[in-house]
């Protein structure tokens, strides 16, 4: 999987990124945790979802925000953030003009700002939201959440107690037109150590079920 340089809102951002041999093949982002507290494109939940897409026949990109790594720029509060996550979407689709899907993937803060994206992507159909910070961020600008999705939480969470999540879920799962579907890990913490395989086994029933076309009610 090469390394790719591209241009952001600041100045090159550093990345992973495998190109399908599928042609035509969906694409999928996936986005690191807070850089504040040493997220980065290689943290364990982000590559295991980076290759969980790879093995579905994906083009998949993951990155470093800005100031992480060999990214240039400085940490914005989220707000640059997403733009660099845009700037990453934007340089896939050039590669892949004629992509028919888009997914976007997230762990804790990296869930925060591919919600936000979900928001502003209309081609995004799919989401994967691990443990997303519903007590440290306002995720009320899901109004309405455009693309349905699965949110997935550890049970011993401490810093995203699952009760937060759980109010995120039933907002959620209360707009029409959308399926959130929820799963809690049982004795996990925010950084599901140890429990990565019982996450992905989690990811995974909810890929197959959505990308091999089984009704999801």
């Amino acid at each position: 999987m090469p390394d790719v340089i591209f241009n952001g809102p600041e100045g090159r951002l550093e990345g992973r990124y495998h190109h399908s041999d599928v042609p035509n093949a969906p694409l999928a982002l996936i986005l690191h945790p807070h850089p504040q507290f040493g997220g980065t494109m290689n943290n364990k939940v982000v590559y295991h979802l980076f290759t969980d897409f790879k093995e579905r026949g994906f083009s998949v990109l993951r990155f470093n925000f800005r100031g992480v790594g060999r990214s240039q720029g400085d940490y914005d509060q989220g707000i640059g953030e997403l733009s660099d996550a845009a700037s990453a979407l934007d340089w896939m689709q050039t590669h892949n003009p004629n992509a028919p899907s888009v997914w976007v993937a997230g762990f804790s803060f990296g869930a925060w700002i591919a919600m936000q994206l979900l928001m502003r992507r209309p081609e995004i159909e799919g989401f994967i939201a691990v443990a997303p910070p519903a007590n440290m961020y306002d995720f009320a600008f899901l109004a309405p959440c455009p693309s349905s999705g699965i949110i997935v939480n550890g049970l011993k969470d401490i810093q995203v107690p699952p009760k937060d999540v759980l109010k995120l879920v039933e907002k959620l799962q209360a707009q029409k037109g959308i399926t959130i579907h929820h799963s809690e890990v049982d004795d996990a913490d925010h950084f599901f150590q140890e429990k990565i395989p019982s996450l992905m086994e989690t990811v995974d029933e909810y890929l197959n079920m959505r990308l091999l076309g089984t009704d999801e009610d």
